[in-house]
């Protein structure tokens, strides 16, 4: 066991997720390093870290794939440990064999565990050996032929989506032969830059469906618990915006065979540190499908922590460092409800992205209300990343008052400079549709239908 105090940890990311981990590690007595770029010399986490490496590499998201330079870096930061965040080499079991190689401490699973998971393929292989129902191809599309050939099987529509991918970046919907071949050879080139990989694979489209997923932990005893569930079912482009805990109208029969099937998954490969297991949610029917497995910290985890009152990141690591973490203070009783909405640098109508310098930045603050952000007032925005700004997150004893505060709390959100989603996110949570529970993956989709519709007819 190796003390976390006065250890150092290097956070091979940057943005909100850096500013997270740093704010956990420095409550534990760690000091923190990070790498940046000149144009993120500014940003929170820079300013917020021990040690700050300045880095002249181009592209600028270079830097964050560069599985040797990142080892260096750490090494010379004097670093114990390397958290990964999400996104980048997170789920690189390739990076994090190199950090253990170094003597370096992996915050996160294994990396056999990430290789068996962090593929996507493989996680299906093994959701199928434990019977549970898995949504399309268990292998991958080597070739557009073979992509064609398994859509046909499939039946259209289906997704195209990167093996070793994440966060809804390397994912496209295809109706027809036509945009199948043109989807797979942009999703692969997507999945080579933001991944190192360009492996895809193919799986059919459920139109009307719900996207929960069961928050996991893993000791090293082998025992796995699992944390409530999270919906995600409110997307744009596959990329989820906003996201609540409990998942809405979840029979006790579906909610109690998603943990279940996600702690069997889980135990089966001896996981340890947090993890996510996704699925695909058919209310009508009563039946799910396994999606994928995220073997690292969801972006969404602050949903999880409100409802639970525990430290994801202190939990990873406890158990990264070897120290007891006791299965009681785990088994805990989800309290009230939580809802997160993603702040983005985009525009609400077509969610693309606007960079700009933020020139004035006023967060909510009160009661139940959190804000991860990981930028602030005279910060630039640059296209060079995810323009993920923030993530405003509330808590409530019912859903009902998560609502009131969540639109509350984004009534008060002031971003002024770059175009923000602030608009969209408002009109979501006043909409009947998402403030019923009962919506679905397509009530982004149909918002704007509805917003269009709306000035036609003006």
């Amino acid at each position: 066991m190796k003390p976390l105090a006065h250890s150092t940890v290097f956070i091979a990311n940057r943005g909100e997720i850096a500013n997270r981990v740093i704010q956990t590690a420095r409550r534990l007595g760690m000091r923190t390093a990070v790498l940046h770029g000149a144009m993120d010399a500014d940003l929170p986490y820079v300013t917020n870290a021990d040690i700050a490496v300045p880095t002249t590499v181009v592209p600028p998201v270079a830097p964050y794939l560069d599985i040797s330079g990142l080892v260096k870096t750490a090494i010379e930061c004097g670093a114990d440990a390397v958290h990964p965040g999400y996104g980048f080499l997170s789920e690189n079991a390739e990076f994090a064999q190199a950090v253990i190689e170094a003597g370096l401490i992996w915050v996160g699973p294994s990396p056999d565990v990430i290789a068996a998971m962090g593929n996507k393929l493989h996680a299906r292989e093994v959701a199928a050996r434990l019977s549970v129902p898995v949504n399309g191809a268990t292998e991958p599309a080597s070739t557009s032929e073979n992509a064609l050939r398994q859509a046909d099987e499939l039946g259209y529509p289906v997704l195209v989506k990167a093996a070793n991918g994440g966060g809804g970046i390397g994912m496209a919907m295809a109706r027809s032969e036509d945009s199948l071949i043109r989807a797979y050879s942009r999703v692969q080139e997507t999945a080579q830059r933001n991944f190192a990989s360009p492996d895809v694979f193919i799986e059919r489209y459920l139109d009307s469906a719900r996207h929960v997923e069961v928050q996991i932990f893993g000791l090293p005893n082998g025992r796995v618990v699992a944390l409530g569930e999270r919906d995600c079912s409110v997307q744009r482009r596959n990329q989820k915006i906003a996201e609540e805990s409990p998942a809405p109208f979840l029979t006790d029969e579906v909610r109690s065979g998603l943990v279940q099937a996600a702690v069997n998954l889980g135990e089966s490969i001896s996981y340890a540190n947090a993890g996510t297991v996704e699925f695909l949610v058919d209310m009508r029917a009563g039946t799910f499908v396994f999606l994928e497995m995220n073997t690292r910290i969801q972006v969404e985890h602050p949903v999880t922590e409100l409802v639970t009152g525990l430290d994801l990141v202190e939990l990873q690591f406890r158990v990264s460092f070897g120290h007891d973490v006791d299965i009681a203070d785990l088994n805990i009783e989800p309290s009230g409800h939580a809802i997160e909405a993603r702040i983005y640098a985009e525009d609400s109508e077509r969610f693309m992205p606007r960079p700009g310098k933020i020139t004035r930045w006023t967060e909510p603050a009160g009661s139940g209300v959190r804000v991860d952000s990981g930028f602030t007032s005279g910060n630039e925005v640059t296209p060079f990343f995810d323009p993920l700004l923030a993530k405003l997150s509330v808590h409530g004893a019912t859903r009902e008052a998560a609502l009131e505060r969540l639109g509350e709390a984004l009534a008060d959100f002031v971003v002024e400079g770059p175009e923000t989603n602030l608009p969209f996110l408002r009109r979501l949570v006043a909409s009947p549709h998402f403030s019923s529970g009962r919506y679905d993956t397509g009530i982004v989709r149909d918002l704007q239908s509805e917003a269009l519709s709306g000035k036609e007819t003006a």
